[in-house]
This record gives structure tokens, C-alpha cells and sequence, in this order.
């Protein structure tokens, strides 16, 4: 029997980690047109109104814990803040982690047929919250407007939309709507410019509306 040496096994298994931690470097959706083609988790078909521009993709690792695949649709000028987008995001834990997607506080809203759950926020500083945590997905998202010459909006009210496509929750798909809210708007806010008033109970109206903007300017097909 060879006896292999252990100092060498646990640098095997160190390589094994950190090869199974390691965000891919391509995409596995992609895009036709205005349409987001997702082959597996889930398979479907999202089509954007005409009225928003693909900006990119791009993959990133999350604490090192998951990996998310994000697309990004905008509506509004060539520079500076958007006034909407939809964020699209595919994301899965590692496998060397058992972790699960669990969200509190979210509704039920079925999209032709996949059993999403959402709520609805509005934030002072849209900006700076998404910022704050330098390593966080809308960080990402910051990151990959910026190279556009683009920013997130500051006052915002935004639609996060969560899909789970496996049993074990391991799996989700995210799209997050948002817009810039007018100064002279109805929506409430909170006077810390990080924290979010869940307008489902707060302005069960507004969240309606918000809602209902969110799906107006997207199509979610099964395939």
C-alpha cells in the first residue's frame, strides 16, 4: 500500500475548495433582442419592454458563499442616474455550504405560472444603501452601472420578485424593479438613508402600483 504524505492531501483538498468557491467566467444565460434566455434554474423566457436597454452580464462570488449571475435592463439618459431598471439575478449556493433561500415577509404573486413571492420597499438613498456593503450583490450591480457611466437612483421605491426552482432552496431566481421616486411624491420614507419602509403594509396602494409597473414591462415565458 503507498502511503501518500497528508500534508499533500490537505492541499488537494484546499485546491478542491477553492476550485468549487470559484465564480465561473461566462455566462450561461443570454440574451436575443429583448429577451433573457435562461436554459436551466428555471428554464424561461424573459422579455423586457422596448422602452429598457441591456447593459451586461457579469458573474460574482457572494461572502463566498454563493455565486450570482446578474443582467441588468435600464430605462433613462446615456449618463448618470437611471430612472428604472430591472436587475435579473441567477443564484446558487456552493456546495460547500448548507445554506438555504428563505425570505420573511414576502407575498404571493404568480407570474404565467411560476409561483414567485415579492415585496415592496422604498429607500431615501437608494444609492447608498445598495453601496454600503462593498462585497453585497447590489454593489455588483453598482459596479457594473458605473462602468456605463450610470448610477442607481437616490430616492427609489423598488419590487424584489424571488423564485425558488428546486426543492431544497438552494437555487433562486431574483428580479428586482426599481424606479426613481419624484421629490413631491406620496411615498413614505425613513430618515435613515439605509433603511427601507415596507410599503406593503405602510402604502398598501403605492405597493399596488409598483407592483403592477414591475410586471407591465416584462414577460416571463416557461420553456
Amino acid at each position: 500500500m503507498k502511503i501518500v504524505p497528508a500534508i499533500p492531501l490537505l492541499i488537494l483538498a484546499s485546491l478542491l475548495t477553492v476550485a468549487q468557491n470559484t465564480p465561473r467566467r461566462t455566462a450561461r444565460r443570454y440574451v436575443q433582442g429583448q429577451t433573457l434566455i435562461s436554459d436551466e434554474c428555471p428554464a424561461a423566457q424573459l422579455t423586457f419592454s422596448a422602452a429598457y436597454r441591456y447593459i451586461g452580464t457579469q458573474i460574482v462570488s457572494l461572502y463566498g458563499n454563493a455565486e450570482a449571475e446578474q443582467h441588468l435592463f435600464v430605462r433613462g439618459p446615456e449618463s448618470g442616474p437611471v430612472q428604472r431598471l430591472y436587475w435579473v439575478q441567477f443564484e446558487h449556493f456552493f456546495p460547500t455550504d448548507r445554506m438555504t433561500y428563505e425570505y420573511e415577509n414576502q407575498r404571493p404573486v404568480d407570474i404565467n405560472g411560476f409561483p414567485f413571492t415579492y415585496d415592496v420597499k422604498s429607500f431615501r438613498d437608494y444609492a447608498y444603501m445598495q453601496n454600503e456593503d462593498s462585497h453585497s450583490d447590489g454593489a455588483a450591480i453598482s459596479r457594473l452601472l458605473t462602468l456605463h457611466h450610470l448610477a442607481f437612483p437616490a430616492k427609489a421605491a423598488r419590487v424584489r420578485m424571488v423564485y425558488l426552482p428546486t426543492p431544497d432552496h438552494r437555487t433562486e431566481l431574483m428580479i428586482i424593479y426599481a424606479e426613481a421616486v419624484a421629490e413631491n411624491s406620496s411615498v413614505p420614507f425613513k430618515s435613515a438613508k439605509d433603511e427601507g419602509v415596507l410599503l406593503n403594509d405602510a402604502a398598501p396602494q403605492a405597493a399596488s402600483e409598483l407592483l403592477a409597473s414591475a410586471l407591465a414591462g416584462l414577460t416571463l415565458r416557461k420553456m
